[in-house]
């Protein structure tokens, strides 16, 4: 499959890239936890269907050490027993926070108490920015059929 468009090759499209990742800088730089940070991208990635953020976080999480079990189970990673209760919590404001058209109230007050328990201000403000990210790039990518498969870990940077 050919994009519909080429994200670095247009020039609005390379200035706008450009933008967001100066603000994902900005989340990779906070105190929020890397790992929980890829966790993230991948299970927002998932819910919406990007193949190619699902495969370059998960390749991305490999690279950074994640272990291959863990990228295994965070589709069913209610179930699973290998992610402590701060990721859990990241992992639940997460897919409320993704799935807001499937949920009328958005994002529960429980979610987001849970998720205050185990993060600070700034780690709060940083993963609501990383969940309003990465569906950001997931609707970008979605939208113009970018492939998967392709990414390679240092690509961007």
């Amino acid at each position: 499959m050919d994009p519909r468009l080429n994200l670095f090759a247009n020039p609005v499209a390379g200035k706008f890239t450009r933008y967001i990742n100066s603000a994902g800088k900005v989340i990779a730089d906070s105190t929020l936890p890397a790992a929980t940070q890829e966790l993230v991208k991948l299970r927002a990635s998932q819910i919406n269907g990007c193949g190619f953020c699902t495969d370059m976080h998960s390749k991305d999480a490999a690279h950074a050490g994640e272990t291959a079990q863990r990228l295994y189970l965070v589709a069913a990673w209610r179930e699973a027993t290998v992610f402590t209760e701060a990721e859990r919590a990241a992992l639940e404001l997460t897919e409320q926070g993704t799935r807001i058209a499937d949920a009328a109230g958005g994002v529960t007050d429980a979610a987001w108490e849970n998720a205050a328990k185990h993060y600070d201000e700034d780690q709060l403000a940083a993963l609501v920015s990383l969940i309003a990210l990465i569906n950001a790039y997931n609707r970008l990518n979605v939208v113009v059929q970018q492939p998967a498969g392709d990414y390679r870990p240092g690509m961007f940077g």
